[in-house]
């Protein structure tokens, strides 16, 4: 596999809705699109989904196009691939960026997927022909609002809500939740919201039979996190502090976690998203897979993921609807009756990028070529 040509797409996308957590509220998102294409004339697709500001990572779309342009791409035209995991030994003297890499990787990924004749899923272990799809709310103005929105969405079919809480902004919710909807599936994520001092509330939500408490403190202390946990009776999951299989060795030595939610973007890829989720097994953790609002091309990657046998919750994997007017994959990523997306059995995403969409949203367009 010898890439010849590489194509960075800037799109601009408006949400359906806006979607507000803890430390950002989103209408509309940067989608870089990769474009990647062989000798041969084969392409594949990866999408980048880091975004505005340095709020979830500290990467932004801006310094990934940078640092894509100036310092991984160049790498990459002309190299001799055996498969798409020598990218990550080609470009190893890049430090960090994970969410840059994770982009060209996915493009390696659905190419090679083509060049073989091998679906994505049967690529990185998948065995499910189908995944659970559960979906995330943000936080809403009022209490009336957000169980509207809870009412749409299991009338959708989705098998797991979550929403999004801060301080102050938390027991009130799941309560009001609890006391409409019965006992659903519910899980909270705080986006790294709450300190220590803020225990009294927390505990306040093991009444509440939740399935986890996603990231109440800080993403870089696992200490607080394994004193949480044993104070606890709701587990714990772990999102913005697991970065790589250290991590995950770490937060289960620590006893930080029982459950993590794995995002190919923010550990630097589908490959080693596929390493955490062996080694959650291997640890006896929970694991599901989560999103970062992408659109149907990221979302391919995170339907194939979701389909490893490692992956025990229901995952942040919705319909193209739930944030899209309209998607710029065909056809849509659609929910099943059973609250479940299907896993394509075709070579490449499983779903074909509509160009013309792409076009109506294109902001910018890079290219390199060999």
């Amino acid at each position: 596999m010898e890439v010849r040509k590489v194509e960075l797409l800037l799109l601009e996308m408006k949400l359906k809705e806006e979607f507000r957590t803890s430390v950002e509220a989103l209408s509309s998102r940067p989608v870089v699109l990769v474009r990647v294409e062989e000798r041969g004339g084969e392409e594949g697709w990866g999408e980048l989904v880091s975004d505005w500001g340095p709020w979830y990572s500290y990467e932004t779309y801006e310094v990934d196009l940078l640092v894509m342009r100036k310092y991984l791409v160049p790498q990459l035209l002309g190299a001799h691939l055996e498969a798409p995991e020598d990218f990550h030994a080609l470009t190893s003297r890049v430090r960090g960026y994970p969410m840059a890499k994770a982009a060209l990787e996915e493009a390696l990924l659905s190419l090679y997927s083509r060049l073989v004749r091998r679906p994505l899923a049967e690529l990185v272990g998948g065995r499910r022909e189908e995944v659970d799809s559960g979906v995330s709310i943000g936080l809403k103005p009022t209490v009336e609002e957000l169980l509207k929105e809870v009412s749409r969405r299991l009338e959708e079919g989705y098998q797991r809500i979550k929403i999004k809480i801060e301080p102050g902004l938390d027991v009130e919710l799941v309560r009001a939740i609890r006391s409409q909807f019965g006992g659903i599936k519910l899980q909270v994520d705080a986006n790294g919201s709450y300190t220590m001092a803020h225990f009294p509330t927390l505990r306040k939500l093991d009444e509440y039979d939740l399935l986890m408490i996603e990231q109440p403190l800080a993403y870089d202390d696992l200490v607080q996190h394994a004193i949480l946990s044993r104070k606890l009776s709701t587990p714990i999951c772990l999102d913005e502090s697991i970065r790589s299989v250290q991590d995950v060795a770490l937060a289960s030595a620590l006893g930080a976690a029982e459950v993590v939610n794995v995002k190919p973007a923010r550990v630097g890829g589908v490959l080693k998203a596929r390493e955490i989720l062996e080694t959650a097994r291997a640890l006896g953790l929970g694991a599901w897979v989560g999103g970062m609002l992408e659109s149907g091309v990221g979302r391919a990657f995170l339907v194939a993921l979701a389909s490893h046998p490692a992956v025990n919750y229901p995952n942040d994997i919705s319909a193209s609807s739930r944030y899209w007017e309209e998607d710029i994959v065909e056809p849509p990523w659609e929910l099943t009756p059973r609250g479940t997306l299907r896993v394509p059995r075709a070579p490449g995403l499983g779903v074909e990028v509509v160009e013309s969409t792409v076009r109506k949203y294109l902001k910018e367009k890079w290219s390199a070529v060999l």
